[in-house]
C-alpha cells in the first residue's frame, strides 16, 4: 500500500469525515466514539488531537493484525467495500476508530461476477481492508439475476441479499452485527434525487437514500424494487415500538425474523472531491470501476452529463441543493409514515366478515376507513399492506389501480400486484353491518410460487 500521501498532520477532509462518521454512529447506531478512543491518553496526546495532529506512531500506517473478534466485546460493524474510492475511504475512516478501540469493525466484499477479473478485484479489496486493520473481512459471491430489472438494480438486489446472508451467518455464530456501512456520498444523493424526479416519484423516493434503515427492508432506497419476498411478512405496519418502518411506494415492511442490522450511510455529507482528498491523505489506491464511465446506464448519465450541465447552466451548488432537499423531504416522509402507521391500525379488518375470495385471505383493509383517509397516507397504507402480504413495492401506476378498485361498489377483482399478490373488493356478509364495515373491504391474497 502506497504511503507517499501521508503526512504528519491530519488532512482537513479526513478530520471532517471522521467527525461525520462519529456523529452518524452515535445518532443512528447508538455507538459512541471519541477522537481519542476509549482508553485514557496522555495530556500531550490529547493536546495533539486538539491541534488536528496525528501521533508519531500513527503518522505512517503499518498493516496491523487485529485481535480475533469476540462477540462479548460489543456489536460489530461491517464496511461494504468494493475497493472503489468511496468505500475504500470509508474503510479507512472506520478502521481509525477500530484501531483506537472505540468500536469493532470488519468488512464485506461482494463479488458480482459481472466483469472479467472481478474475483481478483474482490481479493484485492479484502486485502486492503485487512491492511487497514478491519476484521473479520468476508468475501461473498453474488448471483445477479436480471429478472426484468436493469443491470444496476439487479446488481443492487444481489448485493443486498448477500449482505443479509452474511449478517445471518455471523449472527448464527453468536455475533451481534450493528450495521453495514455504505460509502454513498453527497453526489450520489443528488443523483438519486434527480433519478426520482425523472420517474415522477413520491416523497420517499425524492428523499433519496436514508442515512439509516433496517437491512431487512426490501425496498432499495429511493428506487422501487419488484423482487418479492419468498414468504409473507408477519409484521404489522407499525413496529412494536409504535414507530413505522420506512414505508412508501419505494419501501417495505420488515419481517421479524430478518437480521436486525442497519444499513448506515455516514458519508452523505461528504463530496467525491473530499473522498479523493481522503484517499490521497491516507495513501490508498482504489479500484476504478470501468463501468462507471458507461453512460448507457442512467445513473452514470446523470453523473457525467446531467448534473454537470445543471452546474454549468444554473450555477454551482446544484448537488448540494439537491442533497439538502433530500434531507428536508426525509423529515416530511418520516412524519407521513408515522401518521400512516397509526391510521393503518384503524383500517385493519377481519377477512371473515366479508364475502369470501377464491384464495386464503392474508389481510383485509376497511374501505370505509381508507375512503376517509388522506391520499398521501392511503398510498402508504396500501403499499405497506402489499409488502406485508409478501409482495413487492408497488409502482405509482399499480397504486392507482388499487385506488380505482376501492372507489367502486360491490364485489370486484382480482387486481394483480407485483410479487403474486392479488387484491379483491368484497362486501360485508351482514346486510346491516355497522360502519365502517358496511362499506366493504379490500382483501389481499397471494398465489404460491410455481
Amino acid at each position: 500500500m502506497a504511503q507517499s500521501g501521508r503526512t504528519g498532520r491530519l488532512h482537513p477532509a479526513v478530520g471532517a469525515a471522521r467527525r461525520r462518521l462519529a456523529r452518524h454512529l452515535a445518532e443512528h447506531a447508538g455507538l459512541e466514539t471519541t477522537p481519542t478512543g476509549r482508553a485514557a491518553r496522555s495530556a500531550e496526546a490529547v493536546n495533539r488531537a486538539g491541534r488536528g495532529e496525528q501521533s508519531p506512531a500513527s503518522s505512517s500506517r503499518t498493516p496491523r493484525a487485529p485481535a480475533a473478534p469476540r462477540a462479548d466485546e460489543g456489536p460489530l460493524l461491517l464496511v461494504a467495500c468494493s475497493g472503489g474510492p468511496d468505500s475504500l475511504a470509508l474503510a479507512a475512516l472506520t478502521a481509525h476508530f477500530a484501531r483506537r478501540g472505540d468500536l469493532r469493525a470488519g468488512a464485506i466484499v461482494v463479488d458480482h461476477g459481472l466483469q472479467e477479473g472481478s474475483a481478483q478485484v474482490a481479493r484485492r479489496a479484502a486485502e486492503q481492508c485487512r491492511e487497514l486493520g478491519l476484521a473479520p473481512v468476508l468475501i461473498r459471491r453474488a448471483e445477479v439475476e436480471p429478472g426484468g430489472h436493469g443491470p444496476e438494480m439487479a446488481a443492487r438486489i444481489a448485493r443486498y441479499r448477500a449482505f443479509e446472508e452474511a449478517v445471518a451467518e455471523l449472527e448464527e455464530q453468536g455475533e451481534t452485527v450493528a450495521g453495514i456501512l455504505l460509502g454513498h456520498t453527497r453526489d450520489d444523493q443528488a443523483e438519486t434525487v434527480l433519478l426520482g424526479l425523472a420517474r415522477g416519484s413520491g416523497t420517499r423516493s425524492l428523499a433519496g437514500m436514508p442515512p439509516a434503515r433496517p437491512l431487512a427492508e426490501l425496498g432499495i432506497d429511493g428506487e422501487p424494487i419488484t423482487a418479492p419476498r419468498d414468504e409473507p411478512a408477519t409484521a404489522s405496519i407499525a413496529t412494536a415500538s409504535g414507530e413505522p418502518p420506512r414505508v412508501d411506494p419505494e419501501g417495505a415492511a420488515e419481517a421479524p425474523s430478518a437480521p436486525t442490522a442497519l444499513l448506515l450511510r455516514p458519508l452523505l455529507g461528504t463530496t467525491r472531491e473530499e473522498i479523493e482528498q481522503i484517499l490521497t491523505a491516507e495513501g490508498l489506491s482504489p479500484w476504478r470501476d470501468p463501468s462507471n464511465a458507461d453512460t448507457s446506464l442512467r445513473r452514470n448519465l446523470v453523473r457525467h452529463d446531467v448534473l454537470p450541465h445543471l452546474e454549468r447552466t444554473l450555477g454551482p451548488g446544484i448537488a448540494q441543493a439537491l442533497a439538502r432537499t433530500a434531507k428536508v423531504l426525509t423529515e416530511d416522509a418520516d412524519l407521513l409514515d408515522a401518521l400512516a402507521a397509526r391510521r393503518a391500525q384503524d383500517a385493519r379488518a377481519d377477512p371473515g366478515r366479508f364475502h369470501p375470495v377464491p384464495e386464503q385471505p392474508l389481510a383485509a383493509l376497511s374501505l370505509g376507513v381508507l375512503a376517509n383517509t388522506h391520499p398521501a397516507l392511503r398510498r402508504r397504507i396500501l403499499a405497506a399492506a402489499l409488502q406485508e402480504a409478501g409482495g413487492a413495492a408497488p409502482t405509482q401506476e399499480r397504486l392507482a389501480a388499487l385506488e380505482e378498485l376501492l372507489g367502486g361498489r360491490g364485489n370486484a377483482g382480482p387486481v394483480q400486484m407485483p410479487g403474486r399478490v392479488t387484491v379483491w373488493r368484497r362486501r360485508a356478509l351482514e346486510r346491516r353491518a355497522p360502519e365502517p364495515e358496511a362499506a366493504g373491504a379490500l382483501i389481499l391474497t397471494r398465489t404460491p410460487a410455481g
